[in-house]
């Protein structure tokens, strides 16, 4: 049974448990030592620049296909983390190539500065433990 008990709390099907735990998610990475020093606006621009970029590239995976699908546009998720600065970018995105994770790293031009990064949608349970030292971006 789903729903919601006498008391409140909602009853979990083991089908409705492993869907929240396969939600599909993009997550997004920014530099906190740009956060701290470029206006707000650049900052988000520059996820953004990575978020459309990696969805593009992919635009053919049936995740992404899902993830923009009509039905699913307007319940997206994304997780949005921070590391240090460039070095740890550089760091995440070399892990996340070695394990195969399809993402974009932002390089901004001209400056040939690494912003940000931001995965292709996966299933959270698929991709989760690459981000599970990461802070939320605050």
């Amino acid at each position: 049974m789903n729903g919601v008990t006498a008391t409140g709390a909602s009853e979990a099907s083991p089908d409705s448990v492993r869907e929240v735990k396969d939600v599909v998610v993009q997550y997004v990475v920014l530099r906190r030592d740009l956060i701290d020093t470029w206006p707000l606006g650049s900052i988000i621009t520059q996820g953004c620049h990575a978020s459309v970029s990696a969805i593009w590239e992919h635009k053919d995976d049936p995740l992404t296909l899902g993830y923009c699908s009509p039905e699913n546009i307007d319940s997206m998720h994304k997780v949005t983390l921070e590391v240090k600065g460039e070095t740890q970018i550089l760091n995440l995105a070399e892990k996340l190539k070695a394990g195969g994770i399809a993402h974009k790293l932002w390089i901004e031009q001209p400056e040939n500065i690494p912003t940000c990064l931001a995965t292709k949608p996966y299933n959270k349970s698929a991709v989760s433990n690459y981000f599970k030292k990461l802070k939320l971006c605050k």
